[in-house]
């Protein structure tokens, strides 16, 4: 299978073969988001060397796998070394004897599973790296690894003889909308474009997940077979989820959870006190992890500075696993499809809409005509608790415009009736009333058919259907 996607990434890997120096590329990102995937696909698994670090194993079985590796690509037997010095220094003498032309790329998947207590691998990485390849013109290091936080602590903020060693980063996020559907129709599954948002809206667009669907199957059925039959292979995915990629992973659950019972998201303070965390660095830390993994989001309150952040719960499995999966008494093989006219499911859906059009903030700025234009996202709550009125989505323009967007999902054209209208109208005029901004106002409705053409369709100012999340 051809990459699909990532073009970003892919012309930067291009970049980085043909410079004339050598590189230290650090990749990270969720698990299950196509890292080790990528590197191997790109470079169709032509490495000068390849390793794989493995979760739980000690010192001596690492250098052991480390030597066999090397006895793999060197055609010649390789003892295991009795320190990372020396197993790198084994690595120089299988790189200075290869017959490879050009970059020499070596590519050491889930490095972090290397670091066993007091291993000293971090020394002999050090070693490699300073001592023999950065003088070189022709290695391409790529280091690679889910464990969000040791790469982040160990390698991207590294006060040692690592620090700022690393040439150039790669974060791997999900796919986008767009991405998913060429990822469709290249596995020759014909969802319409509706199809694919619903499955965005449970999956995101993690590829893993994503390549378990079957033809000939609807959205509802395949997350019946994946997610509610008695085998069905990501039924336990959660617990293995976030236990993968941090290492005190039951304190990021509490937060996860936190925040999966508050959708409009939660303050610091207020995860503290849901979350029974203590404040400090600590849960710094782990807010900054679980962001750049792509599970929560972080935004400011419209005009509010940094210490209203909110933090939202954007990891879309998680979502739904906190909604459905966990606690789930119903038995039933075929829960989802047989669960489709339910005011719970309602409720998630267009929470979970909101989600996927938070995720493609470019796509809507693009498709405002506003992709040029200097902008700024945000929320907004009104001060007035009797009057309740929230907007999910802000963008303030350089143009002197602030779009204040509504999200709705719906089967079929959304219809803004009496009262929808009145309710759009008044949110306006709260937003003006407390925010005392002097700049034009546009309600902007994104939906997934667009907006119904009735007597109040002309109080809308501006629209994005689901088709222009996928440009």
């Amino acid at each position: 299978m051809a990459v699909l996607g990532r073009n970003k990434e892919q012309i930067l890997l291009k970049q980085l073969v043909e410079v004339e120096k050598s590189d230290f590329l650090v990749l990270w990102g969720r698990r299950r988001v196509g890292k080790t995937y990528l590197i191997k696909e790109y470079f169709k698994q032509d490495f000068s060397f390849y390793i794989s670090g493995v979760q739980n194993s000690t010192k001596k079985e690492q250098l052991a796998n480390f030597a066999s590796a090397l006895t793999f690509y060197g055609k010649m037997p390789y003892t295991p070394a009795k320190s990372w010095v020396d197993a790198f220094r084994q690595l120089i003498h299988l790189l200075e004897n290869s017959q490879k032309r050009g970059k020499k790329v070596i590519f050491i998947d889930e490095l972090p599973w290397f670091d066993t207590a007091r291993s000293g691998f971090l020394t002999g990485l050090d070693f490699f790296w300073n001592t023999w390849a950065s003088a070189r013109k022709d290695i391409l290091l790529i280091a690679c690894g889910s464990a969000t936080s040791w790469i982040i602590n160990k390698l991207l903020n590294n006060r040692g003889g690592l620090h700022n060693r690393v040439t150039r980063r790669m974060h791997l996020s999900p796919f986008t909308l767009g991405e998913c559907e060429d990822f469709f129709r290249y596995k020759k599954i014909p969802f319409d474009r509706k199809s694919i948002v619903d499955a965005y809206m449970i999956f995101g667009g993690i590829p893993f997940y994503l390549e378990m669907f079957e033809r000939g199957l609807s959205v509802a059925q395949n997350i019946d077979n994946l997610l509610y039959k008695n085998d069905a292979p990501l039924k336990n995915e959660f617990s293995f989820l976030y236990a993968s990629l941090f290492k005190n992973y039951e304190q990021h659950l509490k937060i996860v959870e936190a925040l999966s019972a508050k959708t409009k998201g939660l303050t610091r303070e207020e995860i503290i006190a849901a979350s029974g965390i203590s404040n400090g660095g600590g849960l710094t830390t782990m807010l900054e992890e679980l962001e750049q993994c792509d599970f929560i989001r972080t935004y400011q309150g419209f005009g509010k500075k940094t210490k209203s952040t909110l933090y939202q719960l954007a990891d879309f499995y998680s979502l739904f696993y906190f909604n459905f999966l966990k606690n789930n008494k119903i038995k039933d093989e075929h829960f989802w499809t047989n669960f489709i006219d339910n005011a719970r499911r309602r409720a998630w859906s267009g929470y979970a809409f909101e989600q996927v059009c938070l995720a493609h903030l470019p796509q809507i700025r693009q498709k405002l005509g506003i992709a040029g234009v200097l902008t700024n996202t945000s929320s907004w709550r009104s001060n007035d608790k009797q009057n309740g009125a929230q907007i999910d989505l802000v963008i303030e323009r350089n143009d002197r415009v602030i779009n204040l967007c509504e999200m709705k999902y719906a089967e079929e054209e959304f219809v803004i009736d009496k009262k929808q209208d009145e309710t759009l109208r008044n949110k306006r005029a709260a937003f003006r009333t407390e925010t005392k901004t002097r700049k034009t106002l546009y309600i902007t409705m994104i939906t997934t058919y667009g907006v119904a053409h009735n007597a109040y369709w002309n109080n809308i100012q501006s629209e994005v259907t689901m088709d222009g999340l996928f440009e």
